[in-house]
């Protein structure tokens, strides 16, 4: 990993010796001509793949005609944008943004605003999980209550009560008189693809309905498609009051949200909350465009067909490299293997096969395919991973020799 071909950029990613011209489908194309297989996805981003002919078209059309205008006056496009949300999940109201951060800083704001409308201002604490991810802002990284994200910022900001994932017990302990909202992510991605265990978020729900607190959930990862429906808390049987959305929503064009019940956005009026950038022409027109596609019969019968072939051809590579990789979680096509070895390792063993992977905590390395991957693609990330774990077992067996 180097940052030297980027000397002017601040460097606070460490950014791999290799750089990409154009993308095609599930393919990226390097500036030297190779081909890698991206199951990156721009971390669960392009959901489309790259260069999506229905994402292509809406962009082109709406450059010609509108980039920007403030949010002082109407959008027919961002209104049917917001209106399909709304159809297709539990919300009544959406506010859109540009980010994953920014989404979740709203949601916060909303579960803390919700309270306070109610004359309730004390409550605005809000339960969350370790393993969690929900943003690099200071408000989000409080929330995520990582100390590696939060060492050298000042003190955190206050609001946050963190508990294990997945322990209910540990969660009643934690509602007291302040407390606003519950936040999780129905599957953990960065936190290494690790899922609540049965029952936990139908737990959730049932204690914010006693408690009378906002159940919020966290799908900037999981949504639009990636475990296999729109929105994976489909998937549970359980509904939030609120929820984010980013990543695979514009295809690979900046746009986040987040989408409430008309209760729980009670008294969110003119002036508490905004944004300069937020739903702009070309955003909208891209999330319309991969609302269009992920809407066709048979889009997410697809997802979860190609997500079981692949986690049947993941089982037998581990079946056979034991000392390389140990487990296969997930859902849809938000896929984590959890290496042996370092997964750093495994991940560059993967990219000097020109398989393109992302980490994630618990020593998981992430699959990530775009939503539209072929069974043939399956099958090659399957092969080069069978090479990657080759080369890593015999570079084991000559270091345990020599």
């Amino acid at each position: 990993m180097t940052n030297s071909a980027a000397p002017h950029l601040l460097p606070v990613f460490a950014r791999a010796d290799l750089g990409f011209e154009r993308g095609e489908g599930c393919w990226l194309i390097a500036t030297n001509g190779d081909r890698y297989l991206d199951f990156t996805s721009g971390v669960a981003v392009n959901a489309l793949g790259h260069a999506h002919p229905a994402l292509v078209k809406a962009l082109q059309e709406q450059a010609t005609k509108l980039w920007h205008m403030s949010n002082l006056f109407q959008s027919p496009d961002g209104e049917k944008l917001a209106a399909r949300l709304c159809k297709e999940s539990f919300a009544d109201f959406v506010f859109f943004c540009n980010s994953g951060a920014e989404a979740l800083e709203g949601v916060i704001k909303l579960v803390r605003h919700h309270h306070f409308s109610k004359g309730h201002p004390e409550r605005f604490r809000i339960i969350t999980f370790e393993g969690a991810f929900h943003g690099r802002t200071l408000a989000t990284l409080a929330a995520t209550g990582s100390a590696k994200y939060l060492e050298g910022f000042g003190p955190p900001m206050d609001g946050f009560d963190q508990v294990p994932h997945g322990d209910i017990e540990a969660v009643k302990k934690a509602i007291g008189p302040q407390t606003a909202g519950i936040l999780i992510e129905p599957i953990q991605g960065e936190g290494g693809v690790r899922s609540a265990p049965p029952g936990f978020l139908k737990a959730l729900r049932q204690l914010c309905d006693e408690k009378g607190l906002l159940l919020a959930f966290d799908e900037v990862q999981t949504g639009m498609g990636r475990t296999g429906d729109l929105f994976a808390h489909r998937r549970t049987g359980v509904t939030p009051d609120v929820m984010s959305l980013a990543k695979a929503l514009g295809g690979g064009f900046p746009i986040g949200a987040f989408l409430a019940t008309a209760d729980a956005a009670a008294g969110m009026g003119p002036g508490s909350h905004g944004s300069t950038f937020g739903g702009n022409p070309l955003a909208i027109s891209a999330a319309n465009a991969v609302l269009d596609v992920m809407l066709k019969p048979g889009f997410f019968d697809h997802v979860q067909k190609m997500s079981l072939l692949l986690k049947q051809k993941l089982a037998s590579v581990i079946d056979r490299h034991p000392d390389v990789v140990s487990e296969v979680r997930g859902e849809g096509l938000l896929i984590g293997i959890k290496a042996v070895v370092p997964s750093g390792d495994l991940a560059a063993a993967l990219r000097h096969e020109k398989l393109l992977t992302v980490g994630a905590g618990d020593n998981v390395v992430r699959f990530l395919p775009p939503l539209i991957v072929t069974e043939a693609e399956i099958e090659d990330s399957v092969a080069r991973l069978e090479r990657a774990c080759a080369a890593i077992s015999s570079s084991q067996t000559k270091r345990a020799a020599s």
